[in-house]
């Protein structure tokens, strides 16, 4: 039976994070696919606090273990040097900071199998550790917070892109790698050319892994102005990937901006500033609300501050990328 499985290499792009790598590679090590169809391959960004040492620790003589570097540093750029060095029939994606279970492997294995699609993966579940971590956690369920199908929905089918998960290693030969020049966004991006060719991303449930989130305002707001900036470099890419609710916090954000310079000189514009404050202010506490209720009610207090900085980054990096994307276009005009 275990003949007929095939072969796995687990891709883990890392920097700096010697404060999960134990567990994360740990949990990976523990999977319950037999060992000697699986492999692992942590790439490292340059890591100075130890990250290396951890792995080297951890692994011990394990031989399905090797360390890759990756002197660019971002995820992308590792996750193609995995992938042209790994040996196995599929290719799965482990982070440094998320925490697989047990049968994530099989069950990502299964599932392209069952479904025959391109990529599968699970529902991201955030999880922390101190109580500003765990209020963002909360948030990221919401769909306030993040209005993602992949963290918000228990129900498996067809979708648009999934985080981390599984590939047949062929479907890297069809539609390319991970696109190198962008600041973040490079799994929708993957996800959209598999599915420009005819594949399929598949959401699966039963797929289950832990992420830790960034524990502080400061951290969540660099991570999700680097995603608006890498959402932007997406969407101008490929403008028929767009979703609706990629333009949700943009639009927010344009509009507060706009409102905050022509309200001193417009009652009219003030008026509808204002009311625009309102709106999203009654928004934001009624999703604080619902995400205390069905998380723990002290994390009301931090909810709306957490809401806030997700969006407010995200738009600002959104406009941001869009300004340095046109300024060069000007001047080729």
């Amino acid at each position: 039976m275990a003949d007929s499985l095939p072969t796995v290499t687990v891709i883990m792009p890392v920097y700096n994070e010697a404060a999960t790598i134990e567990r994360a590679l740990g949990a990976v090590l523990a999977q319950d696919y037999p060992p000697d169809r699986l492999d692992v391959l942590v790439v490292d960004g340059g890591s100075d606090d130890g990250t290396l040492d951890a792995v080297r620790a951890i692994a011990g003589d394990d031989p399905r273990v090797r360390i890759l570097h990756n002197p660019a540093r971002r995820q992308a750029h590792g996750l193609n040097l995995g992938i042209a060095a790994a040996e196995g029939a599929v290719i799965v994606r482990v982070d440094g900071h998320t925490f697989v279970a047990p049968d994530y492997v099989r069950r990502c294995v299964h599932h392209l199998a069952a479904t025959g699609a391109e990529h599968a993966g699970g529902p991201l579940r955030a999880a922390a550790h101190t109580p500003l971590g765990r209020a963002i956690a909360a948030a990221y369920r919401s769909p306030f917070g993040v209005p993602s199908r992949f963290s918000t929905s228990a129900r498996a089918g067809f979708t648009d892109t999934v985080p981390l998960g599984a590939w047949p290693r062929a479907v890297f030969s069809q539609v390319g790698g991970f696109n190198t020049d962008l600041a973040a966004n490079e799994d929708y991006e993957h996800s959209y050319r598999i599915r420009q060719a005819g594949g399929r991303v598949y959401l699966a449930p039963d797929i289950r892994l832990e992420y830790l989130p960034r524990q502080t305002l400061g951290g969540l707001a660099r991570q999700y102005f680097r995603y608006g900036r890498g959402k932007c470099q997406v969407l101008l890419l490929y403008p028929r990937s767009a979703r609706p609710r990629h333009f949700v916090a943009p639009a927010f954000v344009a509009a507060l901006a706009a409102g905050a310079l022509l309200a001193p000189v417009s009652r009219t514009v003030a008026r509808l500033w204002r009311a625009l404050l309102a709106a999203y202010g009654l928004a934001s506490a009624i999703a604080s609300i619902d995400t205390a209720r069905r998380s723990e009610w002290q994390h009301l207090p931090r909810l709306p501050l957490v809401f806030a900085t997700i969006h407010l980054a995200w738009g600002a990096g959104f406009w941001i990328e869009w300004g340095r994307q046109l300024a060069p276009e000007r001047r080729r005009r």
